[in-house]
């Protein structure tokens, strides 16, 4: 019986794998659930600093008195990246050591700070709406801060406004090379586009999810993923801890099918948690 496992080894399916992988991202993300429910609070994530995401001691004097975001809602888009410039410089001038930056829209501007994964100093420079083509106009904000690491998502707004997806890869490319050129010691991690609840959404604008196939969405991942591989960068798959047996968004993690509650925002954290443990010096 040895002789035959020794002449036989035993070996995991690559299917297999992920699979238990991101089993282990459901189990982490139900103990910070539970210990939220049980003590109040996650002790991994040290208080927020400012309104600029800081969860890094560091940053404790960093203070611009910024609005909060739900005081933001009423700034336009150019008022937006005014904003995200003036906090992004103030943040620079402290030079923090491991900045991280959430870039993308409204599924990373709703990203409560205190979920963020600690021994960082998180800034948020989501943008609600934000598409591929306008992000591409406010990169260059980023370019007075020394960037330890871009954790991007950015895509879906394009697909539903009914951009092609060859335009939307093009854009892409784009904003990589300008990563890639611009912040050559950083690292970038494309993270896959999310699904969406389809016919169980109540999204306002539920009829155009309605015209978005979620295979188109994860087709698009396929190529992202191809990307983040031509510019050497790293790639956190999502789709698939977020989606049910239909391939839609768990209903479980979203408020409107589209956006993320607090339950699927505690799943993203324990993704990017052990994916930067695994994979990010």
């Amino acid at each position: 019986m040895i002789n035959r496992f020794l002449k036989y080894p035993f070996t995991i399916p690559s299917w297999a794998t992920l699979s238990l992988m991101m089993n282990g991202v459901l189990f982490i993300a139900l103990l910070v659930v539970w210990q939220e429910k049980s003590d109040g609070g996650d002790p991994t994530v040290l208080p927020q600093a400012n309104a600029a995401y800081a969860t890094n001691p560091e940053a404790a004097d960093l203070n611009p008195k910024f609005p909060t975001v739900g005081t933001r809602q009423r700034l336009n888009y150019q008022q937006w990246v005014t904003l995200l410039g003036q906090e992004i410089a103030t943040m620079a001038a402290k030079n923090p050591d491991h900045l991280t930056i959430l870039l993308g829209d409204s599924l990373s501007l709703w990203f409560p700070a205190e979920l963020l994964p600690g021994q960082r100093v998180w800034m948020n420079q989501g943008i609600s709406g934000e598409k591929t083509h306008s992000l591409l106009t406010r990169l260059h904000l980023l370019d007075v801060a020394d960037v330890d690491t871009i954790f991007l998502m950015i895509g879906i707004n394009d697909l539903i406004w009914g951009q092609s997806d060859q335009q939307v890869l093009a854009n892409y490319r784009e904003i990589m090379d300008y990563l890639v050129t611009q912040h050559p010691n950083t690292q970038v991690v494309v993270q896959s586009i999310l699904p969406h609840g389809a016919e169980t959404s109540n999204w306002e604008s539920r009829e155009l999810l309605l015209n978005l196939p979620n295979e188109r969405i994860r087709a698009m991942n396929q190529s992202l993923q191809e990307i983040a591989q031509e510019y050497d960068a790293h790639y956190l798959e999502l789709y698939p801890i977020f989606s049910n047996g239909e391939g839609k968004l768990r209903p479980d993690l979203t408020t409107d099918g589209l956006h993320l509650n607090r339950e699927g925002y505690l799943v993203w954290r324990a993704a990017i948690s052990l994916y930067s443990q695994l994979e990010l010096p």
